[in-house]
């Protein structure tokens, strides 16, 4: 028996020996049943599928992110790409607790791995291990639990791209192995915990675009092995502590979109190490530290400090240092003239943006070999002889002769006269200083003037006498029908006429069809591929011959109108956005029928996925949650401003409702319904004459329905969308009758920026949403009532509704603290104003308190003081108010109209 089993050891001896020869390694499989026991539990409970874990093999060799080291035991679990089964993604959690079982895991990584919950406290009770942990884009939410201080043995902590709210516990100071922490893109408040001092191996700290407030504290300067520090798009306020300065391994240093003050400090010139110092759009003062701070900094490359405060020169030691590739101060006071740069070999790579502050003198040609250089917005005087520096700087707004778009030579004449300096006049030989006039000279003056007057004024009264016969003969002829202009008469995308016939080639548009292919596709448009009948054409779903998944619109010329097809082509053919429907091909060989196709759409449109049942079988619906709307508002913003803003001339899709946000795998935004797009009319603000007479007028059409070829149409109808994602109630965006005009009339006089609760009266029931997501409810509802504003001109540009929207909690915080810095401040406020600017004069919001009834005086008296404090404190949005008297447009004050009372907030 003896002699067998030694038989059989050397024969297994002898394989595995060979096997080492050959260079296979023998499979190490798993060698403990608990954690195999735990492995199939975290299976069933993140609904994993079997092809990624499959039950039959061995984790430690057949399972996708497990790793085990030679003893069989698990030290890695990473899910990150691994997809879950049909009924796992019906009810997502995050649902981990088996964890516990592995007592040598080093490493769980989910990025991107939907986690829908709070972290659970398994981690820092029991997988004591662990050295990294890895959550990024994973739908966490709620706080930091503070049991992962416990982690002693974590070295990288990523939780970036969530929904966490809360402040950071202070326990993560207790993480003495970390050295990467990332919390950037949470909904994060507080501060930054001064324990934050003790991670003495940090050397990578990102809490960047968060809600954090408060100082930053000096503690962060005994972070000797930090290399990156990003703390931008935060509320933090307060000077730059000096004690940065020690940071020596420091490498980039971002501290952009705060509202830091103070000057910059001189002590950072320890920074030996930098390359990259970011304290952008902050509310810094005074002047640059000098050369000694920059010839500190020898391995600078990047310098963004624009949108501060910051006066005085610009130190001469920029223009030699050697690593330096991009400066950027503009929208400073900083002055002076510029010396000729005393350029290293690297300096044509070289992007200095100087502009928007108080730069004068001449410019030489030195300034060429700079790449790209931005001098626009300053005072810079005499001529541009040098070709080249016009090739590669921008250099509108200064006082330059024989340049376009210069300032006017009273704004130049004030600046150099203010300094004690003479201005060359544009070249001119008059002098800037004006010549002394003869008493007799000024009394012909003065007659002069007064005759200018006389006349002007006769003028004008014949003109508005013309214009009021003129107008009344159009409207008698029906000047109202002939606002509202169809499609056929409006002009394509590009502002031409629109086509008359086929005569345009669309072939690069796109790929080409058959008729034949399509009809394949989609079983001879069979009514079981039929999705939907458009406005303007059938959309059927098909499949292609190498299985793509498309939707093919079918356009009856016969029965549509014929140009809709064309400008849709035209306008793919023009512009390319990613949120945009994407455009695959067309077949326009059919005489009768032009068939358009276009990427299938997994979740449908807004109107039909807000709601959907979550089974054939089930009558249950199930609710898009509140993060996911607005994702959605935020991408459908995100298209409509990109046609606005990006476009020119601007573009109106003049069809935005529910069903125009088509929503992919992903639940990302595209544009559709596309066919009524065209260029914006002329300017959208009435004329004098025409408020006077109070004529209709294309361009103050909106609040009606009305399609009014103006981007504010498109605001107007955005803000109906929003209303729905907030209220849920659908039809909202696709309707204008009478019964949707009484339930806005009903609904908006919930929405105030000085109430949160009483949007809850309005607030979708099927929504769990906490305090802090219930701040983002009623920014929303305050962005939708803005866009709401029943005059065009009024209403907010889409880019600051983007900017609200992509900053929801600023909008009701930073308002309701009454911050005077985000009133005054441009570059920061001007999409707050913008919001707010028209919102103040909204009757809603000045009737009465909850309770109390407001008479017609009152209200005129409210308007009047709120009148006032929006021309102290509103500057910097387009729509910014004033302290002018409200047009009784905004304001109807019928007698007949009874006292007005706000709802309620309980």
């Amino acid at each position: 028996m003896e002699i067998q089993i030694s038989i059989v050891v050397s024969i297994l001896l002898l394989f595995q020996s060979s096997s080492i020869i050959s260079g296979q390694q023998p499979k190490i499989r798993l060698s403990s049943r608990t954690e195999r026991l735990a492995l199939f539990e975290l299976r069933s409970t993140l609904g994993l599928r079997s092809k990624d874990w499959p039950r039959k093999s061995d984790p430690c060799s057949g399972w996708s992110g497990i790793k085990c080291r030679n003893d069989g035991r698990v030290i890695e679990i990473n899910i990150s790409g691994l997809r879950r089964t049909r009924l796992g993604r019906l009810n997502p959690q995050f649902s981990v607790d088996s964890l516990g079982n592995f007592t040598h895991l080093t490493t769980f990584n989910a990025s991107g791995f939907s986690l829908p919950g709070s972290i659970p406290n398994v981690f820092g009770e029991t997988v004591n291990s662990l050295e990294i942990l890895d959550l990024r884009y994973s739908s966490v939410i709620d706080t930091i639990p503070p049991l992962l201080g416990n982690l002693s043995n974590l070295n990288q902590l990523y939780l970036s791209g969530n929904g966490i709210t809360g402040i950071i516990p202070e326990t993560l100071g207790q993480l003495s192995k970390l050295s990467v922490l990332d919390l950037s893109q949470n909904l994060i408040t507080g501060s930054i915990p001064v324990s934050f001092g003790s991670l003495t191996n940090l050397a990578s700290l990102d809490l960047s675009w968060n809600f954090l407030a408060g100082p930053i504290p000096p503690s962060l300067g005994t972070l000797k092995r930090l290399q990156f520090l990003k703390l931008s798009n935060n509320s933090l306020s307060a000077s730059i502590p000096a004690q940065l300065g020690d940071l020596s391994s420091l490498v980039e240093l971002d501290l952009t979109t705060n509202s830091l003050s103070g000057s910059l400090p001189i002590d950072l010139k320890g920074l030996r190490n930098l390359k990259k110092m970011m304290v952008g759009d902050n509310i810094l003062d005074g002047t640059l530290p000098g050369n000694l701070f920059f010839t500190s900094l020898n391995k600078l490359q990047f310098v963004v400090l624009n949108h501060n405060n910051l006066s005085g020169p610009l130190p001469d030691v920029l223009w030699s240092m050697p690593e330096l590739r991009f400066v950027d101060v503009s929208y400073n006071n900083l002055t002076g003239i510029l010396p000729s740069p005393r350029l290293s070999d690297n300096a044509s790579a070289r992007v200095l943006n100087l502009s928007n502050n108080q730069f004068y003198g001449n410019l030489d040609s030195s300034f060429v070999s700079i790449s790209c250089i931005d001098l626009s917005g300053n005072y810079f005087e005499g001529k541009v002889a040098d070709e080249a520096l016009l090739m590669n700087s921008s250099l509108t707004s200064n006082c330059l002769q024989n340049l376009p778009s210069q300032k006017s030579l009273e704004d130049c004449t004030f600046f150099y006269t203010a300094k004690g300096l003479l201005f060359d006049n544009f070249g001119l030989p008059n002098t800037t200083q004006p010549p002394k006039a003869s008493p007799s000279r000024k009394k012909s003056r003065k007659w002069i003037f007064i005759l200018v007057g006389v006349l002007g004024g006769l003028c004008v009264i014949t003109l508005l006498v013309l214009m009021l016969v003129l107008c009344l003969r159009k409207r008698e002829r029906g000047v109202a029908d002939q606002t509202t202009r169809s499609v056929t008469n409006t002009p394509p995308v590009g502002g031409t006429p629109g086509p008359s016939g086929g005569s345009k080639d669309f072939s690069e548009v796109g790929e080409v069809f058959t008729y034949e292919q399509l009809l394949r596709a989609t079983g001879d448009f069979s009514e079981s591929n039929l999705i939907r009948h458009g406005h303007s054409g059938d959309l059927f779903q098909g499949v292609l011959e190498g299985g793509t998944i498309v939707v093919i619109k079918r356009v009856d010329i016969r029965m549509m109108k014929k140009e809709s097809y064309m400008v849709e082509l035209d306008l793919f053919g023009r512009v390319s956005h990613t949120r945009l429907v994407p455009f695959l091909g067309h077949s326009l060989g059919n005489d009768n029928e032009k068939l358009l196709v276009y990427r299938y759409m997994p979740n449908g449109d807004l109107s039909t996925s807000l709601y959907r049942k979550t089974r054939e079988d089930d009558e249950s619906l199930q609710t898009l949650d509140w993060i996911t709307r607005l994702k959605v508002a935020i991408g459908a913003a995100e298209g409509l401003s990109y046609l606005h803003h990006e476009c020119n001339p601007p573009l109106v899709h003049r069809d935005v409702q529910a069903s125009s946000i088509l929503l992919d795998d992903r639940f990302e935004v595209r544009l559709g319904s596309l066919s009524e797009i065209c260029s914006q009319e002329g300017d959208t603000h009435q004329s004098v004459i025409t408020r006077l007479l109070r004529l209709p007028q294309s361009s103050e059409q909106g609040s009606s329905g009305s399609s009014a070829a103006i981007c504010a149409y498109d605001v107007y109808c955005f803000g109906k969308v929003l209303l729905e994602l907030v209220t849920g109630k659908l039809g909202i965006s696709s309707s204008n009758d009478a019964t949707t005009n009484e339930w806005l009339e009903h609904t908006l006089p919930y929405i105030s920026i000085y109430e949160k609760e009483l949007v809850t009266k309005i607030l979708d029931s099927s929504l769990m949403v906490d305090d802090d997501l219930l701040e983002e409810v009623w920014a929303m509802a305050i962005v939708a009532k803005s866009c709401l504003n029943p005059k065009p001109s009024k209403r907010p540009l889409m880019r600051y509704v983007l900017k609200a929207l992509e900053n929801p909690l600023k909008v009701v915080r930073e308002e309701n603290t009454g911050s005077a810095r985000l009133r005054t401040t441009s570059s920061r406020g001007s999409w707050n104003a913008s919001v707010f600017g028209s919102w103040r004069h909204s009757s809603s919001d000045i009737t009465s308190a909850p309770g109390q009834t407001t008479t017609r005086e009152g209200v005129g008296s409210s308007l009047k003081h709120l009148s006032t404090i929006g021309s102290q404190g509103s500057g910097g949005g387009d729509l910014s108010t004033s302290n002018k008297k409200p047009s009784s447009d905004i304001f109807p004050e019928p007698s007949d109209l009874p006292d007005i009372e706000r709802p309620r907030a309980d």
